[in-house]
């Protein structure tokens, strides 16, 4: 020890050394190298190539320089950690899909968004951007502060005067140790706005803000998905936004389905994604893709995508969401150095930070016009002292043997200052011209009023802020483009903030082949006062209102499906759309198989244990299930019952616990029951069975029936029948029930049982695709063991598919009491 005392080695504790090391490490990470500044939204690499790039001449006015240069030149003088660090962040400041507005010209192969890297640097060549020059415009009028370069040598910018709030406009990100930064990139006129309305404003709200800047806008555009996390974002500077890519589903003449991606979501790499779409479609993990090819050219992004003739483009197109980068996501952390140290920033922390550091320029470019100016009038009077006394001071110089020597003599004989003697020792004869008189005297007012005017500004900060505006609105003026990304509502995995919702009653439909759209309650009475009832809503002529439930926006709505599977969603989340819109396919808001249905869309207030739901499949399987049981349903749903393979979910009915139901099969029976007669059992059960089948036969309806009621029945021929529901006595479940229709060669098997009231139409629908709307009352009342009457002629191997029960098309009155019925 005593050796390593007295020798060049010095005892250290191995803890402390690595404590004090690691920290001294990680703190130059942070303040030197990875965060930007608040104030101009660099790093210090950036700082250091604009800075660099400026002291080369290497403006937007004049030639390109090689880039190899301009690296060389900004790591010898001020950014010693090597090239390649330097021409990386080069080459992004030069890429139209990494910067919003880029902030250097480039000029050869800067990569591409396929991930090509950039040619190396001495093929290519740079110059500043013009909206670059901005970030340095008046670095020369003493606006910032500078600090020696890493060896003393020259001096750099701490900061930039950052005529526009670039951290916001282009963003950044980096790693830092400990902490990382993500601030995404905004629209140039909308950040600009922004500040202006806080300069305006102090005590604006983050909302208010947000009706000027919606949300970042990503130079890849893209869909954003939401609001919610924009907003969070925006008011604690931590917050997750949804990207989706930007496609378009065109359809053949041959009724094939192509989907084109022209836009994808920021820092998505497009040749990767490709790859990964092509390796899903290789694994049979994503299904009905046919053709997959790249048309992507100069003129824009073209990703082709052909789907198979069979397949829904639109499930393809949610498993693309769900499966690969076409959706992403972007999370946004606003940490910058403020003062030299990282901050979590909101919106307005970030716009009110940089204003005030454009109050700071112009205060100091301020200070420094007006110095050079009172610089120059104090030349000028000595000028103008001069001229008044040109004889003398003619005289005295041809006295005097030096210049030296009539200086001290002018500056005592006239009370002059050594600069203004200087002055006068230096004028040219040509200045004692009457014109030239004239001309320094109007120099001199001139420059008396410019001194008011800046001694005016640097003593009030209204006009300060009043220059910001002006400077800011130029600006805006000059390089303004349009908004890149879209903002949408988001589907059911982008849950909106219920607080920013409104709450509004309103009417969702759901179409027989699968189109669903919420309308606003009022628009839907009006539409039916007008009789159109609701085939008016936008339908086409091979499709129909199946389901419509009275509901509102911040009500829960649960989907159960064929496969026995349960979705929720709600009421603010089903799209809102015109009357006469089609809707929205349902599969982009489910996550239902292209051979699944929606067999029931239920409305849940509250889920309370003294409500329930029936459910019924297709083999007789019947179940009953606190409505309790499906509070909490994932995104991509839950079982709502198990079925066997070869069973589906027909029907579900929620009900108080009390009531009666009838089920009826294909052979023409049917069978009542009281509800009571099953059990309550859990979610996941199979549940008993509700009906007796024998061989071949299945169910084709359940209904929940009440007293005065009449029982439907439909067969596959087009032959139908009305029954009242006093001729079907009640049964115990599980039996094999009652005839209800006669079923023989002439009039098929029953496709249909629907509980009536006489008030509504009922719709046909064969398997061709033929529709038929009749009203109920249009259909006999007859006993339950007849065959029933014709309802339909059909053509030759045509069978009636589904039965549907729809609203009144003419009977407003009737309309208006089933509304309310269902309100």
């Amino acid at each position: 020890m005593s050796e390593i005392e007295h020798g060049n080695i010095q005892g250290r504790n191995i803890t402390n050394e690595i404590k004090t090391s690691f920290l001294s490490y990680a703190m130059s990470v942070i303040v030197a190298r990875a965060l930007p500044d608040v104030r101009d939204g660099l790093k210090p690499v950036h700082r250091r190539i604009l800075y660099g790039m400026q002291e080369l001449g290497n403006t937007s006015d004049k030639p390109y320089k090689k880039s190899a240069r301009i690296v060389g030149d900004v790591m010898g003088k001020y950014h010693p950690h090597g090239d390649s660090s330097i021409y990386d962040a080069m080459v992004r400041m030069a890429q139209d899909f990494s910067y919003r507005y880029m902030l250097v010209d480039g000029h050869g192969n800067f990569g591409s968004v396929d991930g090509d890297g950039a040619a190396a640097m001495r093929y290519t060549e740079s110059r500043m951007s013009k909206i670059a020059m901005e970030m340095l415009r008046d670095i020369n009028k003493d606006t910032i502060d500078y600090e020696p370069n890493y060896d003393g040598s020259e001096q750099e910018p701490k900061v930039l005067p950052s005529r526009y709030p670039n951290l916001l406009v282009n963003g950044a990100s980096g790693i830092a140790v400990g902490m990382a930064t993500n601030i995404p990139p905004h629209q140039l006129g909308e950040t600009i706005d922004a500040v202006l309305a806080l300069s305006e404003n102090p005590a604006i709200t983050t909302e208010e803000l947000m009706e000027i800047i919606p949300g970042p806008d990503f130079p890849t555009g893209g869909l954003i998905m939401g609001r919610s996390g924009i907003r969070r974002a925006y008011e604690t500077g931590r917050g997750s936004i949804i990207i989706r890519a930007k496609v378009e589903i065109e359809q053949s003449s041959n009724g094939k389905e192509t989907i084109l991606i022209h836009e994808l979501p920021y820092q998505v790499n497009k040749a990767k994604l490709i790859e990964k779409i092509a390796e899903l479609v290789r694994d049979k993990k994503i299904d009905g893709i046919t053709n997959l090819r790249d048309e992507s050219d100069r003129n824009g992004m073209r990703v082709v995508i052909e789907v198979r003739r069979d397949a829904n483009a639109n499930v393809v197109l949610n498993n693309l969401y769900k499966q690969t980068a076409m959706q992403s996501s972007f999370g946004v952390n606003m940490l910058a150095l403020v003062d030299g140290q990282p901050k979590i920033l909101s919106l307005k922390e970030a716009l009110h930070h940089y204003l005030e550091h454009q109050k700071i320029v112009i205060t100091r470019r301020t200070a420094f016009e007006l110095r050079k100016a009172e610089e120059r009038a104090h030349i000028l009077e000595g000028l103008r002292i001069a001229l008044d006394h040109i004889d003398e001071i003619i005289a005295i110089i041809r006295g005097s043997r030096s210049g030296d020597e009539a200086k001290p003599v002018l500056m005592e004989r006239f009370t002059l200052s050594e600069r203004q003697a200087q002055a006068i020792l230096d004028m040219r004869l040509v200045r004692l011209s009457g014109l030239e008189r004239e001309k320094i005297e109007a120099e001199y007012q001139e420059l008396q009023r410019l001194i008011s005017e800046l001694k005016a500004i640097l003593a009030d900060e209204t006009k300060v802020l009043e220059i910001i505006r002006t400077e800011m609105l130029e600006i805006k003026e000059r390089y303004n483009d349009k908004r890149r990304t879209e903002i949408t509502a988001g589907g059911l995995e982008m849950i909106e903030d219920e607080d920013l919702i409104p709450r509004e009653n309103s009417v969702v439909t759901l179409t027989h082949n699968g189109y669903i759209k919420r309308l606003a309650a009022n628009t839907y009475r009006s539409q039916k006062r007008g009789g159109r009832g609701v085939q008016g809503m936008g339908t086409n002529e091979d499709d129909f209102v199946e389901h419509l439930l009275f509901t509102s926006t911040h009500d829960t709505i649960l989907f159960f499906t064929s496969k026995g599977k349960v979705f929720r969603a709600k009421g603010y989340e089903i799209p809102e759309f015109g009357r006469t819109a089609k809707g929205l396919p349902i599969v982009n808001l489910l996550n239902i198989e292209k051979d699944e249905k929606v067999t029931a869309m239920i409305r849940v207030e509250s889920f309370e244990d003294d409500a329930y739901f029936i459910f019924t499949t297709k083999t007789g399987i019947t179940k009953r299930t606190p409505v309790s049981q499906f509070s909490n349903i994932r995104t991509n749903g839950l079982i709502a019952i198990s079925l066997r393979d070869d069973d589906d979910l027909i029907s579900v009915r929620l009900t108080d616990g009390k009531k009666q139901i009838i089920i009826g099969t294909q052979d023409g029976m049917l069978v009542r029951f009281q509800e009571e007669d099953i059990r309550s059992m859990g979610r996941s059960a199979a549940g008993v069975r509700g009906i007796k089948l024998r061989d071949g036969d299945y169910v084709v309806g359940m209904e929940i029936i009440e007293p005065g009621q009449e029982i439907l029945v439909v067969t596959e021929k087009g032959y139908g029948k009305r029954t009242p529901e006093q001729e079907y006595r009640l049964q115990s479940r599980g039996g094999v029930g009652l005839k209800t229709m006669q079923i023989t060669e002439k009039n098929g098997k029953m496709c249909a049982v629907k509980a009536v009231d006489g008030t509504e139409d009922i719709m046909l629908i064969t398997i061709n695709g033929m529709l038929i709307r009749m009203d109920v009352q249009d259909i006999s009342v007859i006993g339950r063991s007849t065959q029933g009457v014709r309802l339909i002629r059909l053509a030759e191997e045509e069978y009636v598919a589904t039965v549907a029960k729809v609203e009144k098309d003419s009977d407003e009155a009737a309309e208006d009491d089933n509304l309310a019925e269902n309100e």
